[in-house]
This record gives C-alpha cells, sequence and structure tokens, in this order.
C-alpha cells in the first residue's frame, strides 16, 4: 500500500492557506470600497451646535450655601448633510458651573431632517442645590459683578437615517463654554458656539 506523500500533504495545506489568506483580502478590500462608495455618496458633515440666547432668574444663594435659579436656553442644532436626517431619542440638557452640575433636564425627543435647522428653547430649575468647596463664594463674587459663566453640556441618543435604512444607536455629547448669562437685561447675549463629540 502507497504512502502519503509528505510534501503533497504540505503542498496541499499551504494552497488551502493562500486561498483563506485571498478570500479574506478580497473581502476587506470589497468592503473598504463599499465604505468609501457610501462616503462618497453621502459625503457626511459635521453636526453643529451653539447657544444662541441665556437667560438667568430668580437667583437666590442662601445662607446655608443652597442655590436656587432658573436658566433659560436656545439651543441651535443644524444638520448641514444633504441626505442624512437624525432621530434624538432622548436628550438631556445640564447647566454646569466649575464642574458642579446646577440643573438637568430632558428634552423631547424629536426628528431633525437634512440641511434643517431645528431650535430647542430648554429651561432647567436649580432647587435647593447643595454647593461644596469654592463653589458658593465664586458664584457670590459672579452675581456681584453682574454676570455669571456657565458650560451647557447636552447628551443624546441619536440614530441616523439614510433613505429607509436607520443606523444603530450612537451617543452625542455637546459641550457649550463658556456662556454668559447677564443678571440684568440690559446687555446683549454673546452666541457661544460647542464641541461636538461622536
Amino acid at each position: 500500500m502507497a504512502q502519503p506523500n509528505p510534501q503533497a500533504t504540505k503542498t496541499k495545506r499551504w494552497n488551502l492557506l493562500r486561498l483563506i489568506a485571498m478570500l479574506i483580502l478580497a473581502l476587506i478590500i470589497l468592503v473598504g470600497i463599499a465604505v468609501l462608495i457610501i462616503w462618497l455618496v453621502l459625503k457626511p458633515k459635521r453636526l453643529e451646535y451653539s447657544v444662541e440666547n441665556g437667560a438667568i432668574h430668580n437667583f437666590n444663594l442662601t445662607d446655608a450655601n443652597h442655590l436656587y435659579a432658573n436658566f433659560d436656553f436656545t439651543l441651535r442644532a443644524y444638520n448641514p448633510n444633504s441626505r442624512v436626517s437624525i432621530y434624538y431619542d432622548t436628550v438631556e440638557v445640564s447647566v454646569r458651573y466649575e464642574d458642579q452640575t446646577l440643573a438637568t433636564n430632558a428634552v423631547h425627543p424629536f426628528f431633525q431632517s437634512h440641511k434643517n435647522v431645528t431650535r430647542l428653547h430648554v429651561g432647567l430649575t436649580a432647587q435647593t442645590v447643595a454647593l461644596y468647596e469654592s463653589v458658593p463664594k465664586d458664584l457670590r463674587l459672579e452675581r456681584s459683578s453682574g454676570d455669571i459663566e456657565l458650560d451647557v453640556l447636552v447628551r443624546a441618543r441619536i440614530r441616523f437615517k439614510v433613505g429607509l435604512w436607520k443606523s444603530k444607536h450612537r451617543v452625542l455629547r455637546i459641550y457649550c463654554s463658556p456662556v454668559l448669562l447677564y443678571f440684568s437685561k440690559p446687555k446683549t447675549f454673546q452666541r457661544a458656539p460647542c464641541e461636538v463629540e461622536l
């Protein structure tokens, strides 16, 4: 009975490995080409956000360092894409001062079509918020100066829509700083651009 040729077995294994490697390489190239074609067709652009207006009302900082205040903001969301729409399934807005959160509020879910500007009017209330470390002292100084610099943060769960296709959820983080608010009305609000992390 003839013994199997070890050299022929090695050659067969080598050919099989080469074939598998070529298939994997071809698959990677095809996926890359598909992604490139989709990108060229969609030409995705960065989403743009800014705080267009803001005000602070009923500011009261107690002797026990508890804050009461109402904050009102108008957020501008711009989708510059011509083929991509966005579902904002959850949206949470926070206002912070020196890394301490003063107030948080949720915004109703909404849909933003392509090439669209959406303005969100957000009201946040700080109610009996306990302040720590140097925050009360710094807030009193800001109150006496007539204005206050705050950070506005937005965290949203979004999905992209292109034609009939919808993406999985992605987390969108928006950071707007500094947002300058005046305790008295006369001065005009300065628009604050935001950084976007997706």
